[in-house]
């Protein structure tokens, strides 16, 4: 027979490591108002969202942390012409958060009031928004949305 056997293969299997932060529980958590990310116990950096290793130094060693939800504009875009099943316009933006990570988000804002000066402002987590699947995607998704602290 080819390959391994049943029971190594549940050996295996047991002997993994388990994935402390699951995109699942990363999404519902989000639309809970909460943002989870990964520590690495070999470099302390955090990655969010979570990925399968550290994004600095590739260790596996990752423990989960609620991450605080603040940061800082870096940069964004206004969506005029949204992609079939959205509606328009909205902000897609960068926020770098206070733990480090970059993460893509949507933006609340008045896009008629809005001018290069938003840029470098304080933002915090306001809501995971679930944005339906459509014909060229793999079902819905969560996506953080921040708004500007004044």
């Amino acid at each position: 027979m080819a390959g391994i056997e049943i029971e190594e293969a549940e050996k295996e299997l047991m002997e993994a490591p388990k994935y402390p932060l699951t995109m699942d529980e990363y999404k519902k958590t989000l639309k809970e108002g909460k943002l989870l990310g990964l520590r690495c116990g070999a470099c302390g950096e955090v990655t969010c969202p979570p990925m399968m290793v550290c994004q600095r130094c590739g260790s596996k060693e990752l423990e989960k942390i609620e991450m605080s939800g603040k940061g800082e504009l870096m940069t964004l875009t206004v969506i005029n012409v949204p992609p079939e099943g959205f509606e328009g316009p909205y902000i897609v933006c960068l926020v770098k958060t206070a733990e480090g990570p970059w993460i893509p988000a949507r933006l609340d804002y008045d896009i008629s009031k809005l001018t290069p000066e938003v840029l470098g402002k304080t933002v915090e987590l306001k809501e995971g928004l679930t944005l339906p699947g459509d014909k060229y995607s793999a079902g819905e998704r969560v996506v953080p949305v921040f708004k500007v602290v004044e």
